[in-house]
């Protein structure tokens, strides 16, 4: 016989300023399989607890129902609760009358009667609950972290330092990410260089880190604590235990002419290559869709020329299959394609620039050598216009609507740096709002203009035009309400950033959220920020929306502490809420596994039944270790063998039929 206790919480006023909880309490008192209710300010807090344990003990409650707030907020209290008490945790249900109702009723009647309802509905449903019980399976003493910029090298370091081993996996030749490509950092002006390279050096000479360059993620299978990735290490064409990075190779190698991306293409490198000079590893990769060796199968220069004979043009790809307890990705942004931009002229003048080329112009190992120069005509710049959110905060198709956050104080670091080294150049910045969040950032901002000299214009520019010796930027002065016109010698665009290539497959492999601008959503935005939906799946750094570099690296080191936290247990409990299959319904349909987002529905012959007899040649099958309980092969089961433990097909209809 069914003995629900029913708790019913104030939430201070959040609940009780709409809702009669007196009369909530009064409606479901002595109702069917209830055998004890009572309300309270404060449900989550201790005396709540003990009022609950109390009842359990005292009135000997077979099942608890607790209409507060939201269960992603408390549910695992309460349960915990029930558990200390001598109940099993599946035997508490949430009814959530906070946001489902006080939240959204303004009427206290209309309020308190929907309130009752949903009270109603899970006491409906735990007088069907059954006790569950987690299984427990053992955690993989290993990371991979996915991306080699500055997010991913600081969460490496930080697990590797804990005393776990991790792989590092990077796209590119080298770690390093777009962090290496600046010069100055803000609000310091510090070297970029100089904070990067001994981070780069730390990771790739740490113990416990292996770093694989030039490789990527193919295949992600698997479940928190135990992951199993297939990564694919791209043939560089140089054996890197062979080569002493000497540079005679990519000094001497006869294709010269292929645009440099890691200058933004504003110079050439050769089809041998390193991306930069403090490149880790420091070993070329050959470019084979470029290299004569490979095109035209003529030249071989680098491997005549090579003395330590690392250059191998036979190398294969190599697919390499290891075992994870948790994944980071930090996999970081790239700016927008300025195509539909048609209106600065970026693809028809070559004195219009974005602020990752004004960057490396400014660097000293860049392709002018830190000379800032107009690219038509080499001369320097008498004057230089600055345009704020080129595609940022663009509600159109072509844009982005959310603000890319470090544009502002990048834009105000580069007008100090060329006022620095160039007193006499005039910089005007065009500007929609100025956004300086951080700690030090709006002294920075104003330093930029009190210091240094450099004019704000709040207004958008409509139109940029070549008139050969010169630009002419047209615009809006929306404090004075008039257009102007400015002649400039060069435009620096500060283009929107967005999520890197690769992101949504990525996402999909690892069954992890993506909002509308690829982003990679969290699992909760305020407690759980640095987690994935999918357990064991963990965000640093740009992945999961704009960053600077201090809020990248806390964010690493947050997400680094999640992991370790994980790894550092032996098993972990598994949620029992999963699918089950009932053989006597299954037709082998096979219209379930194909909606499973985390690959845990299989195929294959039953066991034998009680009577020696096999069922069906072919049923489902689910992996309990990777089902997440999301239900969706439950509405896609056509003949209704697929039930969810936690939330049947039973106690679903007992809730609709208590709403009813």
């Amino acid at each position: 016989m069914e003995r629900i206790g029913v708790f019913v919480c104030h939430c201070g006023s959040n609940i009780k300023a709409t809702v009669d909880v007196e009369a909530v309490v009064k409606s479901i008192d002595g109702g069917a399989g209830v055998a004890y209710a009572a309300h309270y300010p404060y449900m989550c807090a201790k005396t709540g607890q003990n009022m609950i344990l109390d009842a359990v003990k005292k009135h000997n409650l077979t099942g608890i129902v607790v209409a507060a707030c939201s269960p992603r907020m408390h549910e695992a209290t309460f349960r915990k609760a029930a558990e200390q008490a001598g109940l099993n945790p599946y035997m508490v249900e949430i009814a959530n009358i906070r946001e489902h109702c006080s939240w959204i009723h303004k009427d206290k009647e209309e309020a308190t009667a929907k309130a009752s309802v949903l009270a109603q509905a899970a006491i409906a449903k735990v007088r069907l609950n059954a006790p569950l019980f987690p299984e427990e399976n053992p955690v993989i003493k290993k990371a991979l972290v996915i991306g080699g910029g500055i997010a991913g090298i600081q969460a490496a370091l930080d697990i590797a330092d804990a005393g776990y081993e991790v792989d590092l996996v990077e796209i590119s030749p080298s770690i390093g990410g777009k962090m290496s490509q600046l010069d100055k950092t803000f609000p310091t002006l510090d070297c970029s260089a100089c904070i990067l390279t001994p981070k780069m050096v730390d990771c790739a000479s740490h113990d416990k880190i292996n770093v694989m360059t030039h490789s990527e993620v193919e295949k992600v299978e698997g479940f928190v604590g135990n992951f199993t990735a297939t990564i694919r290490k791209k043939a560089r064409g140089v054996d890197m235990d062979k080569c002493t990075g000497c540079g005679d190779c990519w000094s001497k190698c006869p294709v010269k002419n292929i645009p440099n991306e890691f200058n933004c293409g504003l110079d050439n490198r050769a089809a041998i290559y390193v991306p930069f000079a403090q490149a880790l590893p420091l070993v070329p990769v050959i470019d084979r869709e470029h290299c004569r060796k490979f095109t035209e199968d003529k030249c071989g220069l680098c491997e005549k020329i090579c003395n330590p004979g690392a250059v191998d043009y036979t190398q294969k790809d190599e697919l390499v299959i290891e075992k994870y307890g948790a994944i980071v990705v930090a996999t970081g942004f790239e700016t927008i394609d300025l195509d539909k931009y048609g209106e600065y002229s970026y693809n028809d003048s070559k004195d219009v620039i974005t602020s990752f080329e004004f960057e490396r112009m400014t660097h000293g190992a860049g392709p002018t050598g830190g000379e800032l120069v107009r690219l038509s005509d080499g001369r320097k710049p008498k004057s230089v216009t600055f345009i704020q959110c080129v595609g940022s905060r663009d509600v159109t198709e072509r844009g982005k609507s959310y603000c890319s956050k470090i544009c502002c104080m990048y834009t105000a670091k580069h007008a100090m740096l060329i006022k620095d080294k160039y007193p006499d150049i005039e910089v005007n910045i065009f500007y929609i709002d100025m956004r300086t969040p951080g700690k030090a950032y709006d002294e920075f901002f104003r330093r930029s203009q009190e210091d240094f000299g450099a004019k704000y214009i709040k207004g958008q520019v409509g139109k940029i035009v070549d008139m050969g010796d010169h630009l002419l930027v047209s615009g809006v002065d929306m404090l004075d309400d008039v257009k102007i016109e400015i002649k400039t010698d060069m435009v620096v665009l500060a283009t929107a950033i967005q999520p890197a290539k690769g992101i949504k497959p990525l996402a999909s492999m690892l069954s992890a959220s993506i909002d509308n601008n690829n982003w990679l959503t969290e699992a909760h935005p305020k407690l759980r920020p640095v987690e994935s939906p999918t357990a064991g799946v963990f965000m640093s750094g740009a992945v999961q929306g704009p960053k600077d570099i201090p809020e990248t690296v806390s964010q690493a080191g947050a997400a680094s502490s999640k992991v370790i936290g994980l790894l550092s247990k032996n098993m972990l409990l598994s949620n029992p809420c999963t699918a089950q299959v009932d053989i006597n319904f299954c037709t082998g349909c096979s219209l379930c596994g194909p909606v499973c987002p985390y690959g845990a529905i299989s195929y294959g012959p039953t066991k034998v039944n009680e009577f020696g007899l096999k069922q069906m040649e072919r049923i489902a099958h689910v992996n309990q270790a990777l089902c997440q309980g999301c239900g969706a092969c439950t509405v896609a089961c056509p003949s209704g063998a697929m039930d969810l433990q936690g939330f049947t097909n039973h106690q679903i209809a007992a809730e609709v039929d208590a709403i009813c």
